[in-house]
């Protein structure tokens, strides 16, 4: 069994029939299938591009970049195949209101993913997040530095930064301490290692300093799991197979496979890090299983 805890329909130029072809290609199970719910200038131009036209097509000008219909639609076309998930963008006034929604009449199992431009413990937020612990629901984080997304350009945005900072998650975890929140992209997996590389650089790829935030954080707070999907989660368990080694077995049932692409080399680091098969298979399937079936 393997689940992938992290991917978008109509994404990177897929559309139903090849997400299903990919999925049986890779041997995936299930995914959990993610909205991203933002405005425009919360996204970049490049991330335009990953969405399979819908946006360019669209004469609304408020459509998101993967809305929750999409998701619908590839549910209820495929049920034993995807995990129903939803965030709204925060921000909204009757945001609370689409997630409790969201679960009651759709069944949302997962609360993700959240990508704004905006701090993620602001008071708004924050109620949203506690309702999703309530309703035994994960919230998946995305966190971005400015510094480290900074482009060439300056419309609409001379950088991409998401969420806050490290400090941002911890108050978040000690302020929902019933939820379950996971940690995506590089503002997150840069603080694997114990330096300030992450502020400025998007994915480091130089030696893990040990002692980082990441490790820190797992061991003082039992609602934080790691999804290690995207460039940045290879890239981090890459840095240093022999810490990654020693921070998954610490920590054996707080990963969560999950890819964010369609590719099969996230399952490539997990082998190569040669872990045991209970271990594997609790982050294959088994954490996300206990996550969404609480």
């Amino acid at each position: 069994m393997i689940i992938d805890a992290h991917n978008h329909p109509d994404w990177d130029g897929m559309n139903f029939e090849s997400f299903i072809a990919d999925m049986d290609k890779n041997g995936i199970d299930k995914t959990w299938l993610l909205t991203w719910e933002a405005p425009f200038g919360d996204y970049s131009p490049f991330n335009l591009e990953m969405t399979s036209g819908h946006l360019f097509e669209s004469k609304d000008t408020n459509s998101y970049p993967v809305p929750f219909e999409r998701c619908i639609d590839y549910v209820q076309r495929a049920p034993e195949r995807f995990i129903l998930g939803y965030a709204p963008d925060l921000r909204r006034v009757d945001a609370l209101s689409c997630m409790k929604t969201a679960v009651s009449i759709y069944g949302v199992k997962v609360c993700g993913e959240v990508k704004l431009r905006m701090l993620y413990d602001n008071p708004d937020a924050v109620e949203i997040f506690k309702f999703c612990g309530d309703a035994n629901i994960p919230v998946t984080l995305h966190f971005d530095y400015p510094q480290a997304t900074k482009k060439s350009y300056n419309y609409p945005r001379s950088n991409w930064w998401y969420g806050g900072s490290i400090d941002t998650l911890e108050h978040l975890l000690n302020l929902c301490p019933k939820t379950n929140f996971l940690g995506h992209a590089p503002g997150f997996w840069g603080h694997i290692s114990n330096d300030d590389l992450m502020y400025t650089v998007s994915n480091p790829d130089a030696p893990v300093k040990t002692g980082g935030k990441i490790e820190y954080l797992l061991g003082a707070y039992p609602n934080l799991y790691c999804d290690i999907s995207a460039k940045s989660g290879y890239s981090a368990l890459s840095r240093d197979k022999e810490y990654s080694y020693k921070l998954i077995n610490k920590f054996p049932d707080r990963f969560l496979y999950a890819r964010d692409c369609f590719d099969n080399k996230h399952q490539q680091i997990i082998e190569e890090l040669n872990l045991n098969k209970d271990v594997k298979e609790l982050i294959y399937y088994k954490n996300a299983e206990r996550l969404i079936n609480k």
